[in-house]
């Protein structure tokens, strides 16, 4: 490894930024270098080589039209990104990856030699396009200057600015394109379903070291004193969890949230200083999904929901083997009571399969209970303001 490659990528490991990489056709070289600089495990979430036909279908859920091509690899980055944003611990940066290339090979190839590498992260989309002279490398040399351009883009997008050596000809072509995104911008690919969440980090401070997030999901409008008290309570509960609210912008039998909507019910959590996640998930088995190995916090009604086979096509198999799949990457529910029907209901009064009991705790009613709901004093709001 030459010495500005080591510093670079000592430099991206020292940065809070976590990755999830897709590679096709290239840049094997520069996984050993980002693997085996110390650190690794701060960056890298995860690693993918989608090299066969199949395999590519499989990760982009298609087959694309043209394998090497800079829409398959910013594909594959919006993927990686997507990613990224489930496998990531909190209060951490993530960046998408994706690279596809063409090169040299043990027979003579009729195109040109060139990758296409794109990078993806919460407000930007970078891609490069590469073409190589034919004739002038092996295959190990191509395979190197993709990997150099693939460790110079991830510390660009770290925010690392370092003298880079690239390899090229004066008539090699490089060709560069980026989009910014902002707030608005991501909130809109969230709504039409392009990325699966947007998080918004207001509480540093409490954002501890660790992988596990507690989240309590509601539609706060508005949020008040019993949801905080009842994320309080729950999060001591467990130990070192990141507490997180969330909101979905998509609703079962509504219309997504708008933009506007969303920035007004998070400026209620950027004034109280706590994080709060806006998903694109309205059910708790998909929210779980989502973020593997969270604990979620959820009332008494939405615990016997949760295991209606209702919800699930009316296949009871369906929702044991779902629930399953949750229990089996750590999801627990944290169940507080919840008026039902004019009656305090807690978890002793659902019904849970045996078979998942056990990922269900109780908060005890003498720990917490609120009787009134955002509903409740939404009319009461309404009310005050007819006087």
């Amino acid at each position: 490894m030459e010495s500005w490659i080591k510093a670079l990528v000592e430099a991206i490991h020292s940065t809070p930024y976590q990755s999830v990489i897709f590679l096709s056709g290239g840049a094997s070289q520069a996984l050993g270098w980002l693997m085996s600089v110390p650190g690794a495990s701060n960056t890298i979430l995860e690693v993918v080589v989608p090299y066969s036909r199949n395999s590519m279908a499989q990760l982009l859920g298609k087959i694309p039209t043209h394998f090497t091509s800079q829409k398959t690899a910013e594909e594959m980055a919006l993927v990686a990104y997507n990613c990224a944003l489930k496998l990531s611990a909190p209060g951490k940066q993530v960046l998408g990856v994706g690279f596809t290339g063409s090169l040299a090979s043990s027979l003579p190839k009729r195109g040109d030699h060139r990758f296409f590498l794109s990078t993806r992260t919460h407000n930007c989309l970078r891609t490069s396009h590469v073409t190589l002279l034919k004739a002038l490398r092996s295959r190990e040399e191509e395979d190197k200057i993709s990997s150099q351009f693939l460790v110079k883009a991830v510390g660009h997008m770290c925010g690392i600015s370092a003298m880079v050596n690239l390899e090229l000809q004066e008539s090699e072509l490089l060709q560069e394109k980026e989009s910014n995104f902002d707030e608005n911008d991501e909130l809109q690919q969230l709504i039409d379903g392009q990325i699966c969440t947007k998080i918004y980090d207001f509480d540093t401070d409490g954002i501890r070291n660790s992988e596990r997030r507690i989240i309590l999901p509601g539609s706060f409008n508005p949020l008040h004193e019993g949801h905080l008290r009842l994320l309080e309570i729950a999060l001591s509960m467990l130990d070192n969890a990141v507490p997180y609210f969330e909101i979905s912008a998509i609703n079962a039998d509504k219309p997504p949230l708008s933009i506007n909507e969303i920035n007004r019910r998070v400026e209620q959590f950027r004034r109280a200083g706590k994080n709060v996640i806006i998903s694109n998930q309205p059910y708790f088995y998909k929210k779980a999904e989502l973020f593997p190995g969270s604990a979620f916090v959820i009332g008494a009604d939405t615990a016997v929901r949760l295991v209606n086979p209702k919800y699930y096509g009316g296949d009871y198999s369906r929702m044991l083997e779902i629930l399953l799949e949750c229990k089996r990457t750590g999801t627990t529910f944290i169940v507080g009571g919840r008026k039902v029907d004019g009656i305090f209901k807690v978890l002793d009064d659902c019904e849970i399969p045996e078979e998942l009991r056990e990922m269900f705790i109780s908060i005890p009613e003498d720990k917490f209970r609120v009787d009134i709901s955002s509903t409740e004093l939404r009319q009461k709001q309404n009310q005050d303001e007819e006087k």
